[in-house]
């Protein structure tokens, strides 16, 4: 049983891997993609355009400032590089574990660090998300930021199992 336990913690901190490794790829070769929607979630624009009334109670917290804004993304983009390589660095170790070549507590340490850093990235965009009310036009992003940080809890709950 031990061993199975070992096979899906590796493989759902390779997941986790998988899917931020791909985000990253996009944010670095295509930032356009995701750099547009982070500036309209900081300008309030879309928020501005579907509620007016609203938007005049809280648009002294827009960001409109291109550098700001663009410093966010990089931000974003340098926080997922980071949590990818410590991600992935977990999946090494818990293999090379698996086959007596280092200790498995502490890669699943390792693991339970990739993932919690997984886990923050998601739950960042939703508390920023909420000051920027982002959940009155940006639904789909906020409803995938739900998603993956109650995929990184579930994953941190299973690294967690005691042994």
């Amino acid at each position: 049983m031990e061993t199975m336990i070992a096979v899906a913690q590796t493989c759902l901190t390779a997941y986790l891997g998988a899917w931020l490794l791909l985000g990253v790829r996009d944010n670095i070769t295509r930032p356009s993609m995701n750099a547009v929607g982070t500036t309209e979630v900081l300008e309030l624009k879309r928020l501005k355009d579907a509620y007016p009334e609203d938007y005049a109670l809280i648009e002294g917290r827009r960001v409109t400032s291109r550098t700001l804004q663009w410093a966010a993304f990089v931000f974003i983009v340098c926080c997922e590089v980071l949590v990818c390589v410590v991600l992935w660095g977990a999946v090494i170790w818990m293999v090379l574990a698996m086959s007596g070549l280092a200790d498995l507590e502490q890669a699943r340490i390792a693991a339970l660090a990739g993932a919690l850093g997984f886990t923050s990235i998601w739950s960042g965009f939703l508390i920023v998300g909420n000051h920027f009310a982002y959940w009155y036009c940006h639904q789909w992003a906020q409803n995938t930021h739900f998603q993956m940080t109650l995929w990184g809890i579930g994953t941190m709950v299973l690294l967690a199992v005691p042994q």
